[in-house]
């Protein structure tokens, strides 16, 4: 009877290993597959379109630096802003989408973004607002700045290279 036990044991090991095997193999095929897509819409001039699910896995999130240095390597893609501001002494609360509202108020907001800290994803504490007209940024730093945001008084300049 030991030995039976010891066959039953042996085998639900291998299931973890050939499920394992299994998931590998899946993989490869659709890696295979995207790219046979990629290379006929390389040759056809159309633009891959991903789906939903093989998105999900992939999801990373980028940092400011990393999203432009990707559209530099693209300039046929690249909107560049007519201005882009400094938001300082954020709120811990405040978000993305709050600060791009708040700002909306003044004009026209192409882009705006909430540093965060990579390790915990909690906010840094300041932010770019990208306007699209220079006349619209100027009236935001004249009556923004000093304006309270999410119970912080903000700071608002125009943001300079580093």
């Amino acid at each position: 009877m030991p030995h039976d036990e010891d066959q039953l044991s042996r085998n639900s090991y291998s299931g973890g290993r050939r499920q394992r095997e299994a998931e590998k193999a899946r993989k490869k095929r659709e890696k295979a597959e995207r790219r046979r897509r990629n290379k006929e819409n390389r040759d056809t001039g159309s633009i891959p379109i991903a789906t939903v699910d093989e998105l999900q896995p992939a999801a990373v999130e980028t940092s400011n630096e990393e999203a432009i240095a990707r559209s530099e390597e693209r300039p046929e893609t690249r909107r560049r802003p007519a201005a882009r501001l400094f938001v300082g002494q954020l709120s811990w609360d405040t978000t993305t989408e709050g600060l791009a509202a708040y700002f909306a108020k003044i004009g026209d907001v192409v882009d705006a973004i909430v540093m965060t800290d990579r390790a915990t994803g909690r906010s840094r504490g300041f932010g770019f607002v990208d306007m699209a007209d220079p006349k619209e940024a100027k009236r935001a730093i004249d009556e923004l700045n000093g304006s309270e945001l999410d119970g912080r008084e903000i700071r608002v300049s125009v943001a300079t290279e580093r």
